[in-house]
């Protein structure tokens, strides 16, 4: 029996919570702490005579370490699950670290801004020392490992599904199927649809960011970076269909590269429509996009911060979306001296997630992988103290939680591959 904390009450929150209410003889109490109080009260009164979960709710400024420290102290949590903006991880790491309890988030951390002096010194040194231009990346929080290491707790970074499961299933194909692997892609395809003209599955600032910087893929032992959006492919989704995919950087390519080893290439792909694509680079082309503030109207206003106000909530796309998501990696390499191919993916279906958890796949499949990482945490098969990424755990007993609280995994020994 044990008390987790959970920062965030957006998509993803929403659904952690909903899974850790339905896990309830894990998490027999809760507390939900959000900037906006309201959103908390409202997921709390959904759940009421549907758990015997304790919640509590809470208003933070989940920026403020001073206001996390305090509540942590007094709600003397098991775990910290850091479900919101990825703004804010090394914060609630600092908080997690004064008073010795458990972490977990399910993204790699990013500046809020990224025009700050401080932050650009480290980003342009890091663009040095490994040649890619991502705003999101994992050094800022790997230099906690001796912190968390001495200080007996266990820290879980992307425990979603990408960052998160698709980890996972690197760590599962190598201990499984393979002696050795040479190539992984690690394909995002979302074929839902919501019927808005433009809107994004997860928080604008960081999915429009994160499509907007140039792509990256590791080859052949270094970073290749390429203009965003310039490498397009098509695939064949099961259960989904044809989908147009384009190359990205994501957080999980420098993690997977870090802990598998004699990797000769690994990449990422996600699915647009070129709707969504017009409409990004129009934003782009007129700034929108862009973190700086700029003076309007005698006020200071973040272009990003007003577009992300003028978008559907993602929290409110669940009853609007049908259609399916499928995500999975593609591997090839050799066992027991031959060539091999293996790809490991799930499907999970939007209406069926909103009709368990009031939520859409993006979302469902993002927060169900936080429960079950957080179980482990707590039932102590991962209680090695540190910072950890999930490929450098057992995949086994996180995949059997996957399939057992809603994301079963599919395989083919005869996949199509990318190339």
């Amino acid at each position: 029996m044990s008390k987790a904390l959970i920062i965030g009450c957006g998509g993803v929150a929403q659904v952690g919570i909903h899974k850790c209410c339905q896990n309830s003889e894990v998490f027999d109490e809760i507390m939900i702490a959000s900037r906006t109080l309201s959103k908390c009260e409202r997921v709390a009164e959904s759940l009421k005579g549907k758990t015997t979960t304790k919640i509590h709710t809470r208003k933070i400024d989940a920026s403020n370490y001073d206001e996390v420290v305090a509540l942590i102290k007094e709600f003397k949590p098991d775990i910290v699950m850091h479900l919101g903006m990825a703004f804010h991880n090394l914060v609630i790491m600092d908080a997690c670290l004064e008073c010795k309890v458990h972490y977990l988030d399910a993204a790699a951390y990013e500046p809020e801004n990224t025009e700050d002096p401080a932050w650009r010194a480290v980003f342009d040194k890091r663009v040095q020392e490994k040649g890619f231009l991502t705003l999101f990346e994992y050094s800022w929080q790997w230099a906690y490992r001796e912190k968390f290491k001495e200080a007996g707790i266990v820290g879980l970074l992307g425990c979603g599904f990408d960052p998160g499961v698709t980890q996972a299933y690197c760590a599962y194909a190598l201990k499984h199927e393979f002696d050795s692997i040479d190539y992984i892609d690690i394909l995002d395809c979302n074929g839902g649809d919501h019927g808005y003209p433009f809107a994004t599955n997860f928080n604008p600032e960081l999915n429009l960011r994160e499509v907007s910087v140039p792509g990256s893929y590791w080859e052949d032992g270094k970073y290749i970076t390429v203009p965003s959006l310039s490498i397009h492919k098509k695939y064949d989704f099961d259960e989904v269909g044809e989908k147009d995919m384009y190359l990205l950087y994501h957080e999980e390519i420098e993690s997977i590269v870090e802990n598998i080893p004699g990797l000769k290439r690994v990449r990422f792909f996600m699915t647009f429509g070129q709707s969504y694509i017009d409409h990004m680079n129009c934003l782009r082309n007129v700034g929108m996009l862009s973190t700086k503030p700029i003076e309007f109207e005698g006020r200071e206003i973040v272009p990003i911060k007003l577009l992300k106000a003028l978008l559907p909530d993602p929290a409110s796309l669940g009853p609007r979306t049908k259609g399916k998501t499928n995500i999975g990696c593609i591997f090839h390499g050799t066992k027991d001296g031959k060539p091999k191919d293996f790809y490991i993916y799930n499907v999970c279906d939007h209406e069926a997630s909103y009709k368990e958890v009031g939520s859409q796949a993006v979302s469902y499949t993002t927060g169900v992988p936080a429960m079950c990482a957080a179980m482990l945490v707590l039932n102590g098969t991962y209680n090695k103290p540190g910072v950890y990424t999930l490929e450098e755990l057992d995949p086994d007993p996180f995949m059997d939680l996957l399939c057992k609280w809603g994301l079963p995994h599919k395989v083919s020994y005869k996949p199509v591959l990318v190339d």
